[in-house]
C-alpha cells in the first residue's frame, strides 16, 4: 500500500499541476465573455484527446518492457528498451499529426462544431497539432521515469509543465492579448519545457538511454507494439465515447458544450489520483511480475482498489459541497450551471468504477493480456455509453451526464472480476515463459529475457 500511495501521491501532484492550469486556462477564457470560446476549447479538447490517449498507449508498451527489463536486472536490454521506445514514439507521433492537420476541419465538424465556434477551435487546433510529437515524447520519457521507479523526476516533468504553463497561460492571453491564440500557443512551449525535463532524468540523472540500435530497434519493435497497439486501442476508446458524449450535448447548443467542458477540466483535476494510480500500478505489477513475485503483484492490485474507493469517495463529497463555487466561478448559466451542479452532486460518485476499469486496464496492459484491456474499454466506450447516452437524451444535457455515468458501472465491475481470475493463473503462465526461475540474465538477450530480482522502489 505504501508503494501504490507513494507513486500515485507523487504522480497526481504532477497531473494536478497541469490540470489546474488547464482548469485556470479555461477559466481565463471564461472571462473574456463569449461562451462560444470556452466551447470552441472544448470541441477541440474532445479532438486532442484522441492524440494524448495515442501516446499514452505507446508509454504504456514503454513502461512495460523497460520495467520487466529492469525487474530482472537486464540493465543493458531496459536501456536499449528505452531508447528504442522513444524513437517509436517520436516516428509514430510525427506521422499522427501530419494525418490529423488536413482533417481538422471535419473531425469538428463531426462532432458539431458550428460557425464561429467552429472557426476558433481550428485556430486553436492547428497551432496545437504540429506540437503532437513533443507531447508524446515527453509522456514517453516521464513513463520511462517511473519505469525505473524514479517517482519524484517522473513527477517533475509534468509539474514542470505546470508550473510554466501557469506563467505563460495569462501572459499569451491577457498580456499580449492573443485571446484562444495564446493558449494555443502556450500549450506548443509547455511541451518543450517538458521534454527538457524529462531528458534531464532520463539521459543525465539515471543514464537510461544507449546508442541507437537498429537491430535492437527491430527486434523490440513487435513485442512493444504486442503491447502497444492494444494499448493505443484501449486508450482511444475513452475519446471516441467522450465524443459521442460531446455530440449528443452540442444538440442542446454552446452553453450545454460550454458546461461539458468545464466538467472535462473538473474531473481530471478532482480525481487526478486516480488518473495517476493507473500509471503508477502498471511499473509495480510489471517489476514484480518480471521478479517473479506473484504475492506482491495481487496485493497491489487489491491495495490499489482500497486506495481508490476512499478517494472518489472523499472527492465526491468534496465536489458535493464545492459545485456552487464552481458555477460561481465560471460564470455559468442556463445549462452549464445545470451540468456542473448535476456531474458533482451525481455522476462524480459513478466515477469510483470508472476507477476500477483503470486499475484493471493496468493489470492486463502488464501481465501479458493487453487484449482485454481493449476490449474493456471499448465495450465501455460503446455499449457502456451509446445506448445509456442515447436514452439519456429524452430528459436534457444531464440525462446525457447520467448516462454517461451508468455505462461506466457496468464495465467497471466487470474488468475488476476478470483481472482476479487472470491473476489466479498468474504463476503458471510465468512458469512458461521461465520467469521467476533464473538467477540472472546475461546482457545482449532479448527485451523480454527476465530472472529474479530485487524490484526497483519497493
Amino acid at each position: 500500500m505504501r508503494h501504490v500511495v507513494v507513486m500515485s501521491a507523487t504522480g497526481a501532484v504532477g497531473l494536478i499541476a497541469i490540470f489546474v492550469v488547464d482548469l485556470a486556462n479555461l477559466f481565463y477564457i471564461s472571462l473574456l465573455g463569449q461562451q462560444e470560446l470556452a466551447a470552441a476549447v472544448g470541441y477541440a479538447s474532445t479532438i486532442m484527446f484522441f492524440s494524448v490517449s495515442l501516446c499514452i498507449g505507446l508509454a504504456i508498451a514503454a513502461t512495460a518492457i523497460t520495467a520487466r527489463a529492469l525487474g530482472a536486472k537486464n540493465y543493458e536490454a531496459a536501456h536499449k528498451n528505452a531508447t528504442s521506445s522513444l524513437i517509436i514514439m517520436a516516428a509514430f507521433t510525427t506521422l499522427v499529426a501530419l494525418l490529423m492537420y488536413p482533417a481538422l476541419g471535419p473531425m469538428l465538424s463531426l462532432i458539431g462544431a458550428k460557425g464561429e465556434t467552429h472557426a476558433i477551435a481550428l485556430g486553436f487546433m492547428r497551432i496545437v497539432v504540429p506540437s503532437i510529437p513533443l507531447m508524446g515524447i515527453g509522456i514517453c520519457l516521464s513513463s520511462l521515469l517511473r519505469a525505473r521507479g524514479d517517482a519524484r523526476r517522473a513527477m517533475y516533468v509534468t509539474l514542470s509543465a505546470g508550473m510554466s504553463a501557469a506563467v505563460l497561460d495569462p501572459l499569451l492571453i491577457f498580456g499580449l492579448d492573443l485571446k484562444v491564440t495564446g493558449a494555443a500557443i502556450a500549450i506548443v512551449l509547455v511541451r518543450i519545457i517538458m521534454v527538457g525535463v524529462g531528458f534531464h532524468g532520463v539521459w543525465k540523472v539515471h543514464e537510461m538511454l544507449a546508442k541507437p540500435d537498429l537491430g535492437w530497434l527491430v527486434q523490440t519493435l513487435r513485442p512493444f507494439m504486442t503491447i502497444g497497439l492494444p494499448a493505443m486501442l484501449t486508450q482511444i476508446a475513452t475519446p471516441v465515447g467522450n465524443a459521442y458524449v460531446t455530440g449528443a450535448i452540442a444538440q442542446f447548443g454552446d452553453d450545454a458544450v460550454a458546461g461539458w467542458a468545464i466538467v472535462g477540466r473538473v474531473m481530471p483535476l478532482a480525481f487526478a489520483a486516480i488518473f495517476s494510480l493507473s500509471g503508477a500500478v502498471g511499473p509495480i505489477l510489471s517489476q514484480n511480475y518480471g521478479a517473479g513475485l506473484f504475492n506482491r503483484v495481487n496485493a497491489t492490485m487489491r491495495d490499489s482498489l482500497i486506495f481508490l474507493m476512499v478517494y472518489v469517495g472523499g472527492m465526491w463529497l468534496l465536489l458535493a459541497l464545492a459545485y456552487p463555487y464552481l458555477v460561481m466561478a465560471f460564470g455559468a448559466r442556463g445549462d452549464a450551471a445545470e451540468m456542473i451542479r448535476f456531474f458533482c452532486l451525481f455522476v462524480a460518485g459513478s466515477f469510483i468504477f470508472n476507477a476500477a476499469l483503470f486499475v484493471a486496464n493496468a493489470a492486463f496492459n502488464n501481465l501479458g493480456s493487453p487484449v482485454l484491456s481493449t476490449v474493456f474499454n471499448w465495450g465501455r466506450a460503446t455499449l457502456g455509453v451509446i445506448p445509456f447516452v442515447h436514452f439519456g437524451l429524452a430528459y436534457g444535457p444531464q440525462g446525457v451526464l447520467a448516462g454517461w455515468g451508468l455505462g461506466g458501472v457496468v464495465f467497471g465491475a466487470l474488468a475488476v472480476i476478470v483481472a482476479f481470475r487472470k491473476l489466479k493463473h498468474l504463476p503458471a503462465r510465468a512458469a512458461r515463459e521461465g520467469i521467476g526461475s533464473l538467477p540472472s540474465v546475461p546482457a545482449g538477450n532479448s527485451p523480454f529475457t527476465s530472472g529474479r530480482g530485487a524490484t526497483l522502489g519497493q
